[in-house]
């Protein structure tokens, strides 16, 4: 049987730019073996599939792997399923802003997906909650995992483990000299992650709106080009610690030393202690086919 699917690149309106993801756009009666199969033999960060959904309030249900597991919630995974599916018709255009619900492994959760002139010009995952975790982080463990020194650090801010859906953890650094000189050694990060966290999400805060980030991935790639997971995290950490003010748009560049310059957008909003971020990006479709099942 001939399944249907698409590559993107996400988080970028620049072809072979972002952070490719594959969907499969009709992935129902697949089985998770089947589906991680698909996923290895795809050997991209992340793969979608596209199901109906179980729960009648949401439009469709996506599934996220890695080669290696399923994920609960991916960002660059939903931002660019919603992009396609918007582009294929699932979602209705109109002009303006669409809202629809979708089933993920994290649960229900909202999207919007912006149109302009017809086609859509760019979606927006509203990512649950932050939570903070309180695990202290030996920083010289840490610096030396990544191939930096203790003073590459930005001392006015400490790292932590944050989620919007999955903990990662934010490493604030001082200067983007100390961000492209990151050399991760893989096995030294996975220990000083343990089981706290997915990610080491290297940032600059470059001026009150404005940062650069590097995302290490321990687990399976060295280095992703776009996280939408972490950059939500990232944004919630900001506001938490009075370096982003809520509601304000934080502008992120990611994966320019992969060679594949990514933009993020992200802003919080606060209700007294409880922070949300947004999570705002294009994508371009690149590839389509189909797979023999």
């Amino acid at each position: 049987m001939e399944r249907r699917f698409y590559t993107l690149d996400v988080f970028t309106r620049s072809r072979f730019e972002g952070n490719p993801l594959a969907v499969i756009t009709d992935g129902d009666g697949l089985s998770p073996a089947q589906m991680q199969a698909i996923a290895r033999e795809l050997n991209l960060a992340e793969t979608v599939f596209v199901q109906k959904p179980t729960n009648n309030r949401a439009l469709a249900r996506l599934r996220i792997f890695t080669t290696q597991e399923e994920l609960k919630l991916a960002g660059h995974p939903v931002i660019g399923t919603w992009f396609l599916l918007a582009e294929l018709g699932v979602v209705p255009a109109q002009e303006g802003v669409v809202h629809v619900l979708q089933q993920t492994g994290a649960g229900l959760l909202p999207v919007e997906i912006h149109f302009h002139d017809g086609r859509p010009d760019f979606v927006r995952m509203i990512q649950k909650e932050a939570t903070f975790r309180p695990v202290k982080v030996n920083k010289g463990a840490l610096a030396a995992a990544l191939g930096l020194s203790k003073s590459d650090f930005d001392p006015r801010l400490q790292p932590q483990f944050v989620s919007t859906g999955i903990f990662n953890l934010m490493v604030p650094l001082r200067s983007r000299a100390a961000l492209r000189k990151i050399e991760a050694n893989m096995q030294a990060l996975r220990q000083v992650l343990g089981r706290n966290g997915t990610v080491a999400y290297c940032f600059l805060l470059d001026d009150k709106d404005k940062a650069f980030a590097r995302s290490m991935v321990p687990w399976e790639l060295y280095e992703d080009a776009a996280t939408g997971s972490a950059a939500g995290s990232l944004g919630a950490y900001l506001v938490r610690y009075a370096r982003l003010l809520p509601g304000k748009k934080l502008s992120l560049t990611q994966g320019v030393e992969m060679g594949r310059p990514s933009h993020i957008e992200v802003e919080v909003l606060q209700s007294g202690k409880k922070l949300v971020p947004r999570v705002s990006g294009a994508a371009v479709k690149i590839f389509q086919g189909t797979i023999q099942i």
